[in-house]
């Protein structure tokens, strides 16, 4: 199939982009990746600048490949990211325009590349787990409600791509942060931490810039492992808590 790109070139996080306009021709049975892997061939071989994006393992775990195609974090399909976008899901002749996210605090590096190291920060500042030392404690020592265990892996399952921010009208980095407070705070094991945790993560992610959350469920909508905006209302009840025990 024919296909035309427009892909956004920028060469640094100083400089002005715009979108580059480039004609392919890709099978449907390709990735998008696999068709930027030929584009860029093409430019190589022309001696110009390939196309710099993020990819790691191709398979919807990582999240390192997160773009917006067609006005979309990771592409036109729910439940997936971006690598896993093929060709068949667009038609012979069909426009396909690929940008980075945007958000302030994900500044673009190069071209569809983008810094998320405010996410790790927010995730440094929820610090440890509290574990005795000593032999391992058996797995099965500890019973937990299966339907909470299984609440638990569901917030757990945040790739940290950032389509959520992405997504959202503010830039808010909530869903996020909620997925990662509520992994722990539903543990047993995580429950020694969790006011300070909460007051934490939250305030690093105030500092790195991200918007507030005003509950357009842009986040849920787009997000690649279909994380539930109610862990959001978890880290709200958190967060109320412990600010409120904190002045007791």
């Amino acid at each position: 199939m024919k296909l035309t790109l427009h892909i956004w070139r920028q060469k640094s996080a100083n400089e002005k982009g715009s979108f580059v306009t480039y004609p392919a021709e890709a099978n449907e049975h390709m990735s998008l990746l696999e068709l930027l892997d030929v584009l860029n061939q093409e430019l190589i071989h022309a001696k110009k600048e390939p196309v710099a994006f993020e990819h790691d393992c191709r398979e919807g775990i990582c999240g390192a490949c997160g773009m917006v195609i067609n006005g979309r974090p990771h592409g036109p399909m729910s439940g997936t990211t971006t690598c896993q976008i093929h060709m068949r899901v667009f038609k012979d002749g069909d426009h396909i325009w690929i940008e980075p996210f945007r958000a302030k605090s994900f500044p673009v590096i190069r071209d569809l590349v983008i810094d998320r190291s405010a996410f790790d920060r927010i995730i440094e500042a929820g610090g440890f787990v509290s574990v005795n030392t000593g032999q391992a404690v058996d797995g099965n020592s500890i019973p937990i409600e299966k339907d909470q265990a299984e609440e638990a892996m569901d917030a757990a399952a945040c790739i940290g791509c950032g389509a959520c921010v992405a997504a959202c009208p503010n830039g808010s980095a909530m869903l996020f942060t909620a997925a990662k407070v509520s992994h722990l705070a539903l543990m047993p094991q995580g429950e020694i931490e969790n006011a300070r945790r909460v007051q934490s993560m939250v305030a690093q992610m105030d500092k790195e810039g991200f918007g507030k959350c005003s509950n357009t469920y842009a986040c849920e909508a787009e997000c690649p492992k279909e994380i539930s905006v109610s862990h959001i209302a978890r880290l709200n009840r958190l967060y109320l808590k412990s600010s409120l025990a904190s002045r007791t």
